[in-house]
């Protein structure tokens, strides 16, 4: 006899939510657009446009030509004006049309978005507010010093196009369980602290033993030695987060800064940019350090693509059904709502200081369990 309806789980999805969240978002690093060229890319369900002026600025601006539609990351950078491709109007980093080439008066309302930029870290950053509202100073992403001291290497970036929608990322940050199923990355500890609009993970752990018992793991492609892992990996505003992670890789202490960031290209997918920075090893020669730095970029871009496979074969839910080994999702989805809601509407349980240390003593058993376990069965 089958289960009655009301006695099993059913899920819920309902939509996305219908605005994009309020915060500060990641275009890539900025350098790459100082090339002297209009640069185009799909947010926020719409296009907008990158470009350069002749002090050194960046400016983003929208992507198509109000005077007949066409995309003016197709036309090119006239001073400080980025000119359109198909009647060459030129438009100004401040929105405004600066130019017509065939007439004396612009009109008084050529004018398109211009949108509220910072760069930091490198990094090229817009602000989204659903109200208009300007940026918020208590939000500016934070200044890594290390970025710019020498003794780290540069960015190693990447950008990769993900179909589905960004809650899936942040769900991350409380999913203690998935680090060993998917990442086989083993928590010894594992402490979440939501506080205004930051978002923080602390965990510290090992990799999974090899089938021989050892600490041998597949990194990068190739086989190293990992004892340690700590990881200290912090949300600030919905989409922005800074994860510094130190390591003891075949006897050397590795240290280095993951920024995985994202920006939303419309409600069910997003631009995912991963960025890491790898402190140089000293005695090590440039090409050793070199070398270290894009394994465990490669290393850390493998894990993010074990993700990226289960969204593609998994499907939003609403109301996960939760045991007591999972970590806060519901608590932290609550905190990301903040970003969704009129100011005036943020509740005090959405940016209230919230802590939790996970006990982990029964995964940790098991854990040893199956360890102990799988050399024999190998």
């Amino acid at each position: 006899m089958g289960l009655h309806e009301s006695e099993v789980r059913i899920i819920e999805a309902t939509n996305p939510p219908p605005r994009y969240a309020r915060g500060w978002h990641c275009l890539g690093l900025a350098e790459p657009f100082r090339d002297g060229k209009p640069h185009s890319m799909d947010v926020f369900g719409s296009r907008v446009v990158i470009f350069q002026d002749q002090a050194g600025e960046l400016h983003v601006i929208d992507g198509y030509c109000p005077h007949m539609g066409a995309d003016l990351g197709e036309g090119t950078i006239e001073g400080d004006t980025v000119a359109c491709p198909f009647h060459g109007w030129r438009w100004g980093g401040d929105g405004k049309c600066k130019e017509i080439p065939y007439c004396t008066r612009v009109p008084p309302k050529a004018r398109i978005k211009s949108w509220p930029t910072l760069e930091e870290n490198k990094q090229l950053f817009i602000w989204n507010d659903p109200e208009g509202n300007p940026p918020d100073p208590k939000v500016r992403i934070p200044h890594i010093p290390e970025v710019f001291d020498g003794n780290w290497s540069d960015w190693i970036w990447e950008t990769v196009r993900i179909e589905t929608n960004a809650r899936e990322l942040i769900d991350n940050v409380s999913d203690m369980a998935h680090f060993y199923y998917v990442h086989g990355a083993r928590a010894k500890s594992f402490k979440n602290t939501f506080d205004g609009h930051t978002a923080r993970q602390i965990m510290t752990g090992k990799p999974r033993p090899a089938a021989d018992g050892s600490n041998m793991a597949e990194f990068g492609g190739m086989k190293v030695e990992i004892d340690e892992l700590y990881s200290d990996a912090c949300y600030y505003g919905p989409s922005y987060m800074i994860d510094y992670l130190k390591s003891l890789v075949s006897g050397m202490e590795v240290q280095a800064y993951l920024i995985n960031c994202h920006v939303p290209i419309d409600h069910n997918s997003f631009h995912l940019h991963v960025g890491l920075m790898v402190k140089k090893i000293e005695g090590l020669p440039q090409d050793a350090n070199d070398q270290i730095a894009q394994l465990y970029a490669k290393g850390n871009r493998d894990g993010f693509f074990q993700d990226v496979h289960i969204w593609k074969h998994k499907r939003r839910i609403d109301n996960p059904l939760l045991c007591e080994g999972d970590g806060p999702i519901y608590q932290l989805r609550r905190w990301y709502e903040q970003f969704y809601v009129d100011v005036k509407d943020i509740q005090p349980d959405m940016v209230d200081r919230f802590e939790v240390v996970m006990d982990l003593t029964k995964a940790n058993q098991l854990w040893d369990a199956t360890e102990e376990k799988e050399p024999a069965d190998a």
